[in-house]
C-alpha cells in the first residue's frame, strides 16, 4: 500500500513539473516578467502608452486623407463621365469640398 501511495505521489509530483514547465515558457513566450516592470514603473507606462497613442492618431490622421484624397479623386473622375443625375450631385459636392479647402 506503501508503494502504491509513493507511485501516487511520484506520478502527481511528475505532471507537476510538467505543467510548471509549461507555465514557465508561456510566461517567457509572452514576456510576463517585462511587462510586470512596466506596471510597476508608472513613468515608462506613461511614456509608452503616450507614444503609442500619437501614433495611433497619426496613422488614423493619414488614412483618413488618404482616403478622402481617394474619394475626392474617383468623385472627380465620375463628372468627366458626365452622367445625368448622379455627375450632377457630384459635381456640387466636389465644388463645395474644393471651396472648403
Amino acid at each position: 500500500m506503501d508503494d502504491d501511495l509513493r507511485r501516487k505521489e511520484r506520478r502527481l509530483q511528475r505532471r507537476l513539473l510538467v505543467k510548471l514547465s509549461l507555465l514557465s515558457r508561456e510566461m517567457e513566450k509572452y514576456n510576463i516578467a517585462e511587462y510586470m516592470n512596466l506596471l510597476n514603473d508608472p513613468r515608462r507606462y506613461f511614456a509608452v502608452n503616450f507614444l503609442g497613442g500619437i501614433a495611433r492618431g497619426l496613422g488614423v490622421a493619414l488614412g483618413a486623407t488618404i482616403f478622402a484624397a481617394l474619394v475626392l479623386y474617383l468623385m472627380q473622375r465620375l463628372v468627366v463621365l458626365n452622367l445625368p443625375l448622379i455627375g450632377d450631385f457630384i459635381a456640387e459636392l466636389v465644388r463645395i469640398v474644393n471651396q472648403q479647402l
